[in-house]
């Protein structure tokens, strides 16, 4: 099971902003992974930042390449579409889980999942797109937070490199769907060449939990140091620390498989 369990964690969204307001130097130790109502917040925030991104691009940037080779941004859009709405109902998500895993055959769920999105909203007008995920998006961050037996749930994932791992449903509900609507955010803004809206009180949160995640994960000391509006500085003691210092966007885009990374930056996060 993944290591994240929100109901015997102390820590939260809210005392992470606290620490980075009081102190410059964050110790992983003392974080712990976001938590309702704080996770609803983000998602809201973050599907709202996603929607204000499309409705900026050019009938040319909808048609760019992404860091995700199958998919240009028109695309990549159906996806984060496809996803915000999957988790709006248990109807919806139990028979769009069932098309996944026919679509996927003996491959990964998650393939399945995310082709059975482009497909069906790939004949959408991009202001009928973009309409529907201004709609969903609330709806998505307050159904996924409202959820409370099902949070307990076994989901298994496969990973870029094959390794397969079992989360709690809550991981998925809390923190993984908000991080995947973040890095297309990235995707598309690298895509477009457009300047990415960062902020320290929304992205910086969802940065430094991915850093508490990858500390514990890896489980070595380090000293940290993330650069630009959603960056901080993080360290965990304990023995010989190396130093490393890059751009928090980088930093996660490293750990999302979407650039190389070596020693502690080879340790898969999931987004």
């Amino acid at each position: 099971m993944s290591e994240y369990r929100s109901e015997e964690r102390a820590s939260s969204g809210e005392g992470l902003r606290a620490q980075r307001s009081a102190q410059n130097v964050i110790d992983v130790r003392a974080m712990a992974p976001i938590q309702r109502p704080m996770s609803v917040e983000l998602a809201t925030i973050e599907t709202a930042r996603m929607v204000s991104l499309l409705r900026s691009l050019t009938a040319r940037q909808w048609q760019r390449p992404t860091d995700c080779p199958a998919w240009d941004v028109r695309a990549m859009a159906g996806h984060v579409l496809g996803m915000t709405q999957t988790f709006t109902g248990v109807a919806r998500m139990m028979t769009t889980m069932r098309a996944a895993a026919k679509a996927a055959g003996d491959g990964p769920l998650i393939d399945g999942l995310t082709a059975i999105q482009v497909l069906a909203n790939a004949a959408l007008g991009v202001d009928e797109l973009i309409q529907r995920l201004a709609a969903a998006g609330p709806v998505a961050a307050r159904w996924r937070g409202s959820r409370h037996l099902m949070r307990r749930i076994p989901v298994k994932q496969t990973n870029p490199d094959g390794t397969v791992e079992t989360w709690h449903a809550g991981f998925l509900y809390d923190i993984v769907l908000t991080r995947d609507t973040w890095m297309h955010r990235v995707d598309i803004t690298r895509a477009t060449d457009l300047p990415m809206e960062l902020t320290a009180e929304h992205d910086g949160v969802i940065v430094a939990d991915v850093v508490a995640e990858w500390a514990r994960r890896h489980g070595r000391p380090f000293d940290l140091i993330l650069t630009g509006p959603a960056g901080g500085t993080f360290r965990r003691g304990g023995g010989s620390a190396p130093a490393l210092t890059l751009d928090a966007i980088e930093f996660c885009r490293i750990l999302s498989g979407r650039a190389a990374g070596d020693g502690l930056l080879a340790q898969f996060v999931p987004f």
